[in-house]
């Protein structure tokens, strides 16, 4: 081998030795923001947090995904988060009281709406007065305590005045991905989960609960978390959900602004 071809051997060795430490260094640099967020924000989040991953290379989001009471309660206990979003206000609230969101960083973000899900194959339920009949033997919802759908579907059957004659039907979910995995795969005859995960599934049928006033507002509050070891990064971020560009794919995905 020629002493010059040794030599652009070598050279080329130091060069990709110097683009990988770099490319490294890079990585080393990336700061991780823990994003808290309702389950049903999952698909909405992600593409928003993917554009937004995007144009800020130096930022990594990392999602836990989950009932709001539950993240709530992670928060409560000191778990490393750095942004909240949560599909209730009363969960939010909670840490509010507690100084455990970031006040001068906190804001209604989206809202949603409830709609009554069935198998795809059913067609004699059009109301929530149909889940009486006696061949609908099994109605998922979230667990009232720890999902706020849950709780919104609660106050809605006691609202119409049929709790508690569907009480003994209900199947109680870890969050309202359960209750639409439930209905997709027929292990209940029904449930209810919010208008925005409904949009995301051909395997299931939707029917549209009238009377908004029936359980109280379906607002998503967000904030940046008091000890969110990253906080101009998380306030960054915070801002970025509330600018028109998330907005319009919050909105692709059938949420509203809060205060639309």
């Amino acid at each position: 081998m020629s002493h010059l071809r040794k030599l652009y051997i070598i050279l080329f060795i130091g060069i990709l030795i110097i683009i990988t430490g770099c490319q490294s260094d890079k990585e080393n640099q990336q700061k991780e923001l823990t994003v808290s967020a309702a389950a049903s924000l999952r698909e909405a989040l992600e593409e928003a947090g993917q554009k937004y991953m995007d144009d800020n290379p130096g930022i990594k989001l990392i999602y836990n995904f989950g009932g709001s009471g539950s993240l709530q309660q992670q928060i409560s206990h000191g778990a490393p988060v750095d942004i909240f979003i949560s599909a209730a206000e009363d969960k939010y609230n909670q840490l509010i009281a507690k100084d455990r969101i970031d006040k001068n960083h906190s804001a209604q973000l989206l809202g949603n709406e409830l709609v009554l899900i069935l198998p795809k194959e059913e067609h004699s339920i059009e109301s929530l007065d149909d889940l009486l009949k006696t061949d609908i033997k099994r109605i998922a919802i979230g667990t009232p305590e720890t999902v706020p759908a849950g709780q919104y579907a609660r106050q809605t059957f006691i609202s119409t005045g049929l709790w508690s004659r569907l009480e003994s039907k209900i199947i109680n979910t870890k969050d309202v991905r359960q209750v639409l995995s439930y209905v997709e795969t027929a292990n209940v005859d029904a449930g209810i989960v919010y208008k925005t995960d409904a949009i995301i599934s051909d395997k299931i049928k939707m029917v549209q609960i009238s009377g908004h006033d029936l359980h109280d507002p379906i607002i998503y509050p967000a904030g940046v978390v008091s000890s969110s070891q990253n906080v101009d990064e998380a306030i960054q971020f915070f801002e970025f959900l509330r600018s028109q560009e998330a907005m319009d794919i919050f909105k692709k995905y059938g949420f509203t602004a809060a205060l639309d």
